[in-house]
């Protein structure tokens, strides 16, 4: 089979880790039978110095024609002004909504590995295992926004807006992806305080008891949310909350797996297909570290694990995503490891080690070594 893929490397480290996830895409296609055609776009800072854009037509017309985009990493300190009428992280939302990704799924778990990794005891993290659902288009990022001089000062407005169907598309996602995990669905809010948060619980508790009996439902106040994750976050199994509040949550459980360069990320549109594939782009959670930028010491386990994503979810490739997340353990028992992660007892080696790393494992599977 042959599959177009719309590569957007971006800035900071993006090029690096997004160049290692490709080499094992590449060697997964050989061992399995398909051809993945890149196409590279511009996306975030390198796009504005180009076009003066963060997301110019030629990039987001490149990927409406593709299966699936890949992304690296946008933003850097040369473009690091908030108040600049056109940002880097204007392209990451202006991709998101252009192409319909409303979900973004985002797991969790802690390698055995990596339990020393993490600034939490070892023992609060066995059995963690968590995805993150979290709700992309809309709300407080997508609304509108004013600024405003008066006599008395300046003021200004962010509006946090959700609609019914936006909410229940979002936690269908989330339902579902419990289903095939151990069915538990918690939902985070700030319903004592925000009447977006009390039309998410009362859409939410009603679409749950008509359409999902069988999955255990629960809700939490993001601030309790955000203590709990640190105190018991094992015990946590599927979590859908809103575009603000998930964006800060994962975050801060990126700090469970040890570091943001372990975690994958995939943002997703309706299903396109009779398989259940859909449109999707795929990113680690992590930001584009310009202090380590042109270095190699950037983590790529993260931007390969969201080329498995990719495979499974836009292409429907189960098996190959498999083999790629097989090949990233067998990485990390070899101790072939990044600064972030490394230990005593696993000296750091850099990015490209990694990848090739990860890539011959995919080699020896096919071969039987």
């Amino acid at each position: 089979m042959e599959y177009t893929i719309a590569v957007l490397p971006g800035d900071g480290i993006g090029p690096e880790v997004v160049r290692e996830a490709l080499k094992v895409m590449q060697v997964v296609g050989q061992r399995f039978g398909h051809t993945f055609t890149t196409r590279e776009g511009l996306i975030g800072g390198i796009a504005i110095d180009a076009t003066g854009l963060p997301l110019p037509a030629a990039t987001l017309h490149l990927c409406e024609q593709s299966d699936a985009v890949l992304l690296g990493a946008v933003g850097g300190p040369q473009w690091d002004n908030p108040n600049a009428e056109v940002r880097p992280e204007q392209g990451l939302l202006g991709i998101r909504k252009a192409l319909g990704l409303f979900a973004n799924l985002r797991p969790v778990k802690v390698h055995p590995l990596l339990l020393d990794s993490s600034p939490l005891r070892p023992e609060r993290l066995a059995g963690v295992d968590m995805l993150v659902v979290r709700e992309l288009t809309g709300g407080i990022y997508f609304g509108e926004k004013r600024r405003e001089r008066t006599d008395a000062g300046e003021w200004a407005s962010d509006l946090c807006l959700y609609t019914q169907a936006e909410v229940e598309r979002i936690v269908r996602v989330a339902a579902d992806a419990a289903r095939t995990r151990r069915g538990k669905l918690m939902l985070v809010d700030k319903a004592n305080v925000l009447e977006t948060s009390r039309l998410w619980r009362s859409i939410t508790v009603g679409l749950m008891q008509q359409e999902y009996p069988d999955v255990q439902l629960e809700y939490m106040l993001v601030d309790a949310c955000a203590m709990h994750l640190l105190r018991r976050p094992a015990d946590f199994d599927v979590i859908v909350t809103e575009n603000m509040f998930g964006d800060i949550l994962t975050d801060e459980a990126s700090m469970l797996a040890g570091s943001m360069g372990m975690l994958p990320s995939a943002s997703l549109g309706a299903v396109s297909a009779a398989d259940g594939t859909r449109m999707g782009l795929y990113e680690p959670i992590h930001g584009s570290a310009p202090d380590i930028a042109g270095q190699g010491k950037a983590n790529p386990l993260a931007t390969i694990l969201s080329a498995a994503l990719l495979l499974r979810y836009s292409l429907g490739l189960k098996a190959e995503a498999a083999a790629i997340e097989a090949a990233v353990d067998a990485t990390l028992h070899a101790g072939v490891v990044t600064a972030d992660i490394a230990t005593p007892k696993q000296p750091p080696v850099g990015t490209a080690q990694v990848g090739d790393a990860v890539a011959q494992a995919v080699e020896a599977m096919g071969t039987g070594q």
